[in-house]
């Protein structure tokens, strides 16, 4: 059986694998609505809905005008389509600003129009639109607590979306009678496309009810204007059966499980064996990480569930409930939790990182680990159980120079994990 000589530029190579099948031209190609008999009109949001837009303006056979908006940084030339740029994840003025042009755009359409949402993770942050009663401050308060409360990203976009006037489908809605065409890079597990960027074309049915038991249940601390405007102040989003919705079309055109299966491919092409172990994990990511190192100590020492020279590969979306002051985000949380599980174990090389390139606010993707970080660390000084009850893996993974840094991808298909036990 082969042995990888150098496994961080195996798993590496792997992580490109998986975001180059997100890739948004190669996806988009097959998924480009009929033409209109009026105009076409592109809106959309996320770190990367400006790759979204220079494809699609490169796939589309006739004339085209819009408005997208992603992450500052991420931006890349257009030549029909304005791309602006705003904060992620902490929503700014500039967000605001984008949340009202793109609401313009779609004003004032009619039924021979076409209106193509490009729609990827990140665009809650990038779209805040606080309805009448609460301002932008307000909705940075939510989307603060909503980070550091640990709750699943479904409930996050619940909450978000009663507190918006272009979420949960109300783009959509102001759209009508224009037909509307979603097209989603889901950063969701589960691939609800409704969840995506919190929905902004793509209705769900949770209500200000659910909001309010998902406040209620995590401990959310917010703002009391908020609270009244979700109790009584507040209208329910349009629910998929709403009439305006009628002829909309939703297509998802990448996902982490075909980001992983390409994965796959590629590391059974280099004659290793690959596991997909689930493209939709969910839950804290330091008790993701200590179930994934206790698969891989299985693995190593005793070769089952799988058999070795294997790569075990995950997706899906974990969440950090924030109790420290430190630096990083879900992946850098996950690879140290899992490093402390692997301590002292020969064989065993990982990577973890956001498929969009960046984990949390710094601007690394992620980080490698292997048996001897911990080890690593204690040479230092430096106790990997402590950065870990700090929320602090960034700076742990950088004083031992193994953060994951491949700069913006221009995709986001969510988390992307891999375990290599030789």
């Amino acid at each position: 059986m082969p042995t990888i000589a150098d496994p961080r530029a195996f798993l590496e190579a792997l992580f490109h694998a998986a975001v180059a099948a997100a890739d948004p031209e190669k996806v988009l190609a097959a998924h480009l609505p009929e033409k209109p008999k009026g105009r076409t009109v592109v809106v959309g949001a996320g770190k990367g809905a400006a790759q979204m837009a220079r494809a699609f303006e490169k796939l589309w056979r006739g004339p085209l005008e819009g408005v997208v908006v992603t992450r500052y940084g991420y931006a890349v030339p257009c030549e029909r389509i304005e791309v602006l740029e705003a904060a992620h994840p902490v929503p700014d003025e500039n967000g605001l600003a984008a949340a009202a042009r793109l609401l313009q755009t779609v004003r004032g359409l009619g039924p021979d129009d076409l209106v193509v949402a490009l729609v990827c993770g990140g665009g809650s942050a990038l779209l805040p639109a606080p309805p009448e009663g609460l301002t932008l401050e307000d909705e940075i308060a939510v989307n603060r607590a909503l980070l550091a409360s640990g709750m699943p990203i479904a409930g996050m976009n619940a909450v978000r979306k009663q507190v918006s006037r272009i979420k949960g489908g109300r783009l959509a809605a102001l759209a009508h009678p224009a037909r509307v065409v979603s097209l989603v890079v889901s950063d969701i597990p589960g691939d609800d496309p409704a969840l995506v960027a919190s929905g902004p074309t793509v209705p769900d049915r949770s209500t200000r009810a659910d909001a309010l038991r998902l406040i209620e249940r995590y401990g959310l601390a917010l703002p009391e204007a908020v609270l009244r405007h979700i109790r009584e102040g507040g209208e329910d989003a349009p629910t998929p059966d709403d009439p305006r919705f009628a002829g909309h079309e939703v297509r998802v055109v990448a996902s982490a499980a075909v980001s992983l299966e390409a994965a796959a491919a590629l590391a059974r092409r280099q004659g290793v064996e690959a596991a997909i172990l689930s493209d939709a994990m969910e839950g804290e990511a330091s008790e993701v990480g200590r179930v994934h190192a206790a698969i891989a100590a299985e693995i190593a020492r005793r070769n089952r569930p799988f058999s070795k020279p294997v790569v075990v590969l995950s997706g899906g979306e974990t969440t950090v409930t924030v109790k420290g002051k430190g630096k990083g985000g879900r992946n850098g949380e996950f690879l140290l939790s899992f490093a402390c599980g692997i301590d002292g174990l020969d064989g065993v090389s990982a990577l973890a990182a956001d498929t969009d390139g960046i984990d949390g606010s710094e601007d690394n993707a992620g980080a490698f680990a292997d048996g001897g970080t911990v080890g690593r660390l204690a040479g230092k000084r430096l106790d990997a159980a402590e950065f870990l009850a700090r929320n602090d893996s960034w700076t742990a993974f950088d004083a031992l120079g193994d953060l994951f840094v491949p700069g913006p991808t221009g995709t986001n298909v969510n988390d992307f994990r891999a375990i290599l036990v030789q």
